[in-house]
């Protein structure tokens, strides 16, 4: 289904509908670097070596949890153009909503950003990174969008924790991986 912004731009719809995404649950992300530039760390023998951007990722990607009291985090890794990770969100109170940052109308279909919802916990992420790297003249962007998957069982926790795990052994073959 092809949808449109302010009926001009086109759109993909990512998100599963009829889903709020501020629901209690396991959610995977990956979030990559624009244009897949390899800010944040290097790969070397399979093994990870965070950049000074990698580093600020690291930090911030931690900080979610002290900041947020309803977000625990699982497995992640942070390759060298993007971030794969596992949030959990639990007790949520769905009543409170907020505008976008951007002040983007607030319908349900554009602009609606939840409190405490998934989208607004990586909006916080990306932009509290992008805020740090500013501030030491890093120059960094990450992409406009991120990837998402609702977590449904025990099976699936475990693909998505051996994928994670073995990320930086197959990242001579990774479509993230400019070089292919």
């Amino acid at each position: 289904m092809i949808e449109y912004f302010k009926n001009k731009y086109r759109i993909n719809l990512l998100r599963l509908r009829n889903w709020d995404y501020s629901w209690s649950g396991l959610y995977f992300v990956t979030i990559c670097t624009k244009d897949k530039i390899c800010f944040m760390s290097e790969i070397k023998n399979d093994k990870i070596y965070l950049t000074e951007i990698g580093k600020i990722v690291f930090e911030e990607w931690l900080n979610n949890s002290e900041l947020r009291k309803n977000v625990f985090l699982d497995d992640f890794i942070i390759m060298p153009n993007h971030i794969h990770g596992i949030i959990g969100i639990e007790d949520n109170d769905f009543d409170k909503r907020r505008d976008t940052p951007r002040h983007v109308s607030t319908n349900r279909e554009f602009g609606y950003l939840p409190a405490k919802s998934l989208s607004s916990i990586i909006n916080h992420f990306t932009g509290a990174v992008k805020r740090k790297c500013i501030k030491r003249n890093l120059d960094f962007y990450w992409q406009s969008n991120y990837y998402e998957h609702i977590i449904r069982d025990q099976d699936d926790l475990s693909r998505i924790k051996e994928y994670i795990s073995n990320n930086p052994i197959n990242w001579e073959n990774d479509r993230n991986n400019p070089n292919n």
